[in-house]
Parts: structure tokens; sequence; C-alpha cells
């Protein structure tokens, strides 16, 4: 079993910086992918970043050029540097990872933005 527990979130202004973090624990051998969806009131959960094993980045194009996913393999965390935010940001943020050829998923944390 994995646990992730995200952190970081909060509320900012417009184009203001937040950096969520996500850290597993628990039985861990390999992690695969690491990502983060996002999920606004009233719309589908969408995938906003991700990044491979092997460091290979991709983002929703609505997030590129703001958003900076990374990992740290060594702590089993993976981060989130959100730039330039807007209000249409506002959402629950979930971590995900993809471990043993399972998701898990965290509980999310809440990112508000205002104008």
């Amino acid at each position: 079993q994995v646990q992730l527990v995200e952190s970081g979130g909060g509320l900012v202004q417009s184009g203001g910086s937040l950096r969520l973090s996500c850290l597993a624990s628990g039985t861990i051998f390999s992690i695969n992918f690491m990502g983060w969806h996002r999920q606004a009131p009233g719309k589908q959960r969408e995938l906003v970043a991700g990044i491979s094993g092997g460091s290979i980045t991709n983002y929703a194009d609505s997030v590129k050029g703001r958003f900076t996913i990374s990992r740290d393999n060594a702590k089993n965390t993976v981060y989130l540097q959100m730039n330039s935010l807007k209000p249409e940001d506002t959402a629950v943020y979930y971590c995900t990872v993809l471990h043993l050829g399972r998701n898990y998923w965290g509980q999310g944390t809440q990112v508000t933005v205002s104008s």
C-alpha cells in the first residue's frame, strides 16, 4: 500500500504563486509516473502535469509556461510549482502516483485564486 499526503494549497491572489508537495509513504519499491490532477466545482477532473520515472514531463495546455512539475526520488516526493496563478486555476488538486501497476490518489488540497 502507498499513502499520499499533499500540502501547500491555500488562498492566493491572482498573479501569485504556490508550491504543492506530495509525499508518498508505505511499502514503496519503484514509483513510475507521478502527477497532479485538479477538479473545479462542476467540472471533470483533469490532468494538470505529469512526470515519468525518467523525468519526462507533460502539461495541460492551460498551465504550460506557468506550472512546473518536479520530483525527488530519494524523498518519494513530487512537487508542483505554480506561478502566475489565475482565478480559473481554483480547484482541488490531487496527487497521483503509479506504483507496481496501480494508481494511488491523495486526499486533495484546495487552491483558491482570488481576482
